[in-house]
């Protein structure tokens, strides 16, 4: 795909973005027997890359090059201002002006969600949860960083979202208090780094991964909650890695 292409399709999934995405009865695909991750490249003409990419997410994050990494610059100055269920998942928005920087590049955080259990899976090992953050940068090029969330005490972040997660799709709640994306992160920030793609349709490739090495607690509660509330896993399972590189 031509950096071109690539860039007019990044802006175009910007705009899907900033305006929501469309619950699970009114796209079509999702998480069942007849509609889920092994039919969705048959769904739609526009899902056909969900079986013919190359360049697929989610991974197995195994047999790293060691590459020693940059820092990626975290400015996440912001803060929720919705949380809302989709039928897909639940995504908190955020409010514009919070970015990270990896290898001079700017990208501006427009919105996290949650998948159980995780999408990406480390040396084989799946968690319980994966929260995902969803950047744009100018030229319409992506980034999503992953957390993994594994089960131990109670996160308060979590919590103060989960307090007003909408029960059934379709459903946006605004927020009172004041939830923040960096108290979803890791104190280490050290990270995978591969190219990827969207972990559900359109599946659109030239998304850069930047997944954390070192996974957040959540407790019991909130991962049940959460898992009432899907009524179903929300997983792709892992892709192919192919000629792919995964460095660390």
């Amino acid at each position: 795909m031509s950096h071109s292409r690539l860039a007019l399709g990044g802006l175009a999934l910007l705009a899907a973005l900033a305006s929501g995405q469309a619950i699970a009865s009114e796209s079509g695909w999702g998480y069942g027997e007849k509609n889920g991750p092994a039919h969705w490249g048959d769904l739609k003409p526009e899902y056909a890359t969900c079986k013919t990419g190359r360049n697929q997410s989610p991974v197995n994050l195994d047999g790293e090059i060691e590459a020693e990494l940059p820092a990626i610059t975290f400015r996440y100055d912001g803060k929720v201002t919705a949380i809302i269920n989709n039928g897909h998942t639940i995504k908190a928005e955020y409010a514009p002006g919070s970015t990270i920087e990896t290898n001079g590049k700017v990208f501006e955080l427009k919105q996290f969600h949650f998948h159980f259990p995780s999408e990406n899976n480390i040396h084989g090992k799946s968690f319980p949860m994966e929260a995902h953050f969803v950047h744009a940068a100018k030229d319409g090029s992506l980034a999503v960083v992953g957390v993994m969330m594994e089960v131990g005490k109670e996160n308060t972040a979590l919590a103060n979202l989960w307090k007003k997660m909408p029960m059934k799709a379709g459903e946006k709640n605004s927020l009172e208090m004041t939830v923040k994306a960096a108290d979803l992160l890791p104190e280490n920030r050290d990270y995978y780094r591969f190219n990827g793609s969207l972990t559900t349709p359109p599946c659109t490739e030239g998304v850069l991964w930047l997944v954390m090495k070192t996974p957040i607690k959540i407790s019991e509660d909130q991962l049940k909650m959460f898992q009432k509330v899907m009524k179903h896993p929300n997983n792709r399972p892992v892709q192919p890695l192919n000629a792919r590189a995964v460095l660390k």
